[in-house]
């Protein structure tokens, strides 16, 4: 069974809104591709929720001539919305109503993994019906101070136990915590 990886930029402050709005932190003097090129190439698929898609999709469908863009644009991407109809994005494939089904069927075919960039109400339904398998955040030494409640990571969900597997720390500040999933 293929396994549903969800990498995501957090703020101090618990903000996952906006990342590319953020103060740099020092992202721009580090090399992130030797940590974010293992889990792009594992994956043979994308997964995003609505709001993903319309923040990656013009800025990938813009970028290419490098194996991570390549392969970001050229992969199978699946979008859980009811309202998209129709995606510029380049092997991209609309999720209905039905989006959670669906994925599970995704989830059970052979390949890859299936990587999720992003934590927003898609990914709270997978972790409440046991899809998700694993959580990287991406903690970023700043607290952005705004946003409201929509931006913030915190949402209702069922409790659920990680499972602390990995902490990688960059001399910029960034603290990558990477997580298994249980459900309790």
């Amino acid at each position: 069974m293929r396994r549903i990886i969800n990498s995501t930029y957090i703020s101090v402050d618990g903000v996952i809104k906006d990342p590319h709005l953020w103060p740099a932190s020092g992202r721009e003097d580090v090399d992130f591709r030797p940590t974010q090129w293992p889990l792009l190439d594992s994956s043979d698929a994308l997964l995003m929720g609505r709001h993903t898609y319309d923040a990656f999709a013009p800025a990938w469908t813009s970028r290419g001539g490098d194996p991570f863009s390549d392969k970001m644009n050229n992969m199978p991407k699946y979008v859980a919305s009811t309202t998209l109809t129709d995606p510029k994005w380049n092997n991209t494939t609309v999720l209905g109503t039905d989006a959670v089904e669906q994925i599970r069927r995704l989830k059970a075919e052979p390949g890859g993994n299936i990587v999720q960039y992003g934590f927003g109400q898609l990914s709270y339904a997978l972790m409440a019906r046991g899809l998700l398998d694993e959580l990287r955040l991406w903690i970023h030494p700043v607290f952005v101070g705004g946003g409201g409640p929509d931006a913030l990571l915190y949402r209702q969900c069922p409790t659920t136990k990680l499972d602390h597997v990995r902490t990688e720390t960059f001399k910029n500040g960034i603290v990558i915590l990477t997580y298994h999933i249980n459900s309790v």
